[in-house]
């Protein structure tokens, strides 16, 4: 995994391939505590010590989005299924990828959830935007019908690229978060394509135009699709992959096993932490006089984790930059990412 910085960011990687779904209720993963080991646990750009922050690991995971397959939400399209239970795997990690960039937007990369706690009225409509009503923003209802304009049916089984083409073209219609969301094809990161035009003139001109590019910069949530080997996972491609989970921009990965997708949000040693989709729960009616029901969409054990050969290689890896700096900063720290 490699970066120019001239004018294209580019990873020589080739593209994605789609993978296949299989109708499961309730899928097992390898959930146990953390292991002693003095290897550091990496979370979305946080490190912690398997030894003495077990507490704060698993607080650190609990406060992440959880959407699972849930059951009897309203028809989707009005006629449709009630229930993504067995196809909308890839779905609901596409939303836990998205969930962690708006909270990062709105909450920070530092806020934590606890059951009980009063709700602060920026995390309640996050929630809101991913509830399995059709006018949330990003609930399956939108990601489903939107995902026809991309070649698949309702019902069908999508790839990370297709949920990336999707939340892409979803957000646009979020106001609140005024998110730009950007999908790097090609294996490729064009420049130009993400932050405001360079000033070419003089010094007055540019000075002129610094507060005009400020205001033009929008939150970026940067999605790239990657294929990193044939059937299995590169080994060459194991340490840049880490790398990626090691930076503060990082907003983990959606991939997993041949028909099985997860939201990966770090590692320890070679293995893999993730949350899974697979498990169906029933759809949550918020009503609005009392306390969001939320208990549901928090992880409250400890996560899976796979052996990262285990990886299938297509995925797709997302980045959160508030600012321009923090882009910047992201491009300096993939040009240092050795290449395999």
């Amino acid at each position: 995994m490699c970066l120019h910085l001239h004018k294209v960011c580019t990873f020589p990687l080739k593209d994605i391939l789609a993978l296949q779904d299989e109708p499961i209720y309730l899928r097992l993963c390898y959930i146990e505590d953390f292991p002693e080991t003095s290897e550091p646990v990496w979370i979305l750009g946080q490190q912690f010590s398997a030894l003495t922050e077990k507490d704060e690991i698993l607080a650190d995971v609990t406060s992440r989005l959880w959407f699972t397959y849930r059951k009897n939400f309203q028809p989707i399209g009005g006629t449709g299924p009630t229930s993504d239970t067995g196809w909308g795997c890839m779905l609901r990690c596409g939303q836990m990828i998205l969930g962690q960039a708006l909270i990062c937007r709105h909450l920070g990369r530092d806020w934590r959830w606890s059951p009980g706690q009063r709700q602060r009225a920026e995390y309640i409509n996050i929630l809101n935007a991913f509830i399995d009503k059709k006018d949330s923003y990003y609930s399956i209802h939108q990601i489903a019908q939107m995902g026809v304009g991309e070649g698949k049916s309702i019902g069908q089984w999508y790839g990370p690229n297709t949920v990336a083409q999707v939340l892409k073209k979803l957000a646009v219609f979020d106001s609140w978060s005024r998110l730009a969301v950007h999908v790097a094809m090609d294996n490729t990161v064009v420049i130009e394509e993400i932050k405001p035009r360079e000033m070419n003139g003089d010094l007055e001109g540019a000075c002129a135009l610094a507060e005009e590019e400020t205001a033009l910069w929008k939150p970026l949530v940067l999605l790239i699709p990657l294929r990193l080997g044939l059937s299995d996972i590169n080994e060459a491609y194991i340490e840049p992959l880490k790398q990626c989970f090691m930076m503060p921009q990082s907003l983990g990965v959606i991939g997993g096993k041949p028909n099985s997708a997860h939201y990966f949000i770090g590692f320890v040693g070679d293995e893999l932490i993730y949350l899974d989709p697979h498990t169906t729960q029933p759809a949550v009616d918020p009503n609005e006089d009392e306390q969001f029901p939320d208990d549901s969409y928090h992880c409250q054990h400890p996560p899976c984790r796979m052996h990262i050969c285990e990886l299938d290689p297509s995925i797709a890896a997302g980045f959160f930059c508030q600012t321009e700096d923090d882009f910047d900063d992201w491009c300096a720290q993939i040009r240092k990412v050795p290449k395999p």
